[in-house]
């Protein structure tokens, strides 16, 4: 199922990325096989193909998720992000902060300009 919010990523243009378009090209890029990368994580190779598709029934375990980044070379909290998972981190930081963080994702939401400024902060912060 893909999300009906559009992602601001980088110069803020929509992307066309999804969870399994992203690892099949980077297990691709390692010259890993299906069967290869499944061995290392621990998983049936079946289930790395669903993945791949993005027709799992449910996100993976953050632990598969963070295997699969350092296998292949990608940020672990972006791709957690990237399937659909929060990192348990910011889960953590959501709850204690409960009574304004829905006003703060409603406003981002309904002000793009507002959301952009706080995406380029942070950008901006990164670098």
């Amino acid at each position: 199922m893909q999300s009906p919010y559009r992602p601001l990523i980088g110069d803020f243009k929509e992307v066309e990325q999804s969870f399994g378009k992203l690892i099949r090209k980077a297990r691709k890029d390692k010259g890993f096989s299906q069967r290869e990368l499944a061995k290392l994580l621990e998983v049936d190779f079946t289930y790395l193909s669903k993945l791949e598709n993005d027709r799992a029934d449910y996100p993976p375990k953050e632990d598969v998720i963070r295997s699969l980044a350092r296998n292949l070379d990608l940020d672990e909290e972006e791709l957690i992000v990237l399937a659909g998972r929060l990192p348990q981190r910011y889960e953590d930081f959501l709850k204690e902060n409960y009574k304004v963080m829905p006003a703060l994702l409603r406003r981002m939401r309904e002000n793009p300009d507002f959301a952009q400024k706080v995406f380029q902060q942070v950008a901006s912060e990164g670098e």
